[in-house]
């Protein structure tokens, strides 16, 4: 089970109007903390989003390459160099 974590938040304006009227008997959230964890999923879900399409990008521009611009690496070499990167050389 992961840890829990207490947020204290303090909103005023028009920010505390618009999440009044997002809790309550018309609203669409029972209480604030129902909303603040309803937004972090929306915004991880954008995060990861995001991630995945940075890896899409990257995936394609490589296969957009010629075959002409690969190399051919042992696997010998590929562990040697990610241990070199790992440990900072």
């Amino acid at each position: 089970m992961s840890k829990m974590t207490t947020l204290n938040v303090r909103i005023g304006g028009s920010l505390s109007t618009f999440v009044a009227q997002a809790i309550g008997e018309f609203g669409d959230y029972d209480n604030a903390s129902e909303y603040v964890r309803d937004l972090i999923r929306h915004d991880k879900a954008r995060a990861e989003q995001a991630a995945f399409e940075a890896k899409r990008e990257a995936l394609q521009q490589a296969f957009a390459q010629p075959n002409e611009a690969y190399t051919k690496t042992s696997f010998e070499d590929v562990i040697s160099r990610n241990l070199a990167r790992r440990n900072g050389a």
